[in-house]
């Protein structure tokens, strides 16, 4: 069980890694001029997603976010439910963190995927 819990943490991280790299490259293209690196990289990079709308946008920011969340969120769901010393390794310290570091690494890519595709419905609805 522990092995698929490491195979769909890496799933999950490999999901969200192109909507995370354009997620920081908007970030570091804002934070210095663009004639500059890494800023003048980040706009490139922002320039190919805006170029490619049904691979970048679609694919890249929405449909594989998506898929980690929900991934994300059946899993820990499953895993609350049938794995007790989960629940209480939630109440734990950092040693019960370690034990179960995978499903932790699920979480973070879960709560990462909802907070980009907010980013993304926030910017779909302004722009």
């Amino acid at each position: 069980m522990n092995a698929i819990r490491r195979t769909l943490a890496t799933l999950e991280v490999v999901l969200i890694l192109p909507a995370s790299l354009f997620m920081a490259a908007l970030l570091v293209r804002s934070v210095q001029p663009q004639q500059f690196e890494p800023a003048h990289t980040a706009q490139l990079i922002v320039d190919w997603y805006a170029a490619r709308t049904h691979v970048g946008l679609w694919l890249f920011l929405m449909a594989l976010p998506l898929a980690a969340l929900t991934i994300g969120c059946v899993t820990l769901l499953r895993s609350l439910r049938s794995d007790p010393v989960l629940r209480q390794a939630m109440h734990e310290c950092a040693g019960a963190i370690r034990r179960h570091f995978a499903v932790m690494v699920v979480a973070l890519a879960t709560a990462a995927s909802a907070v980009i595709l907010g980013i993304v419905a926030l910017h779909a609805i302004t722009g």
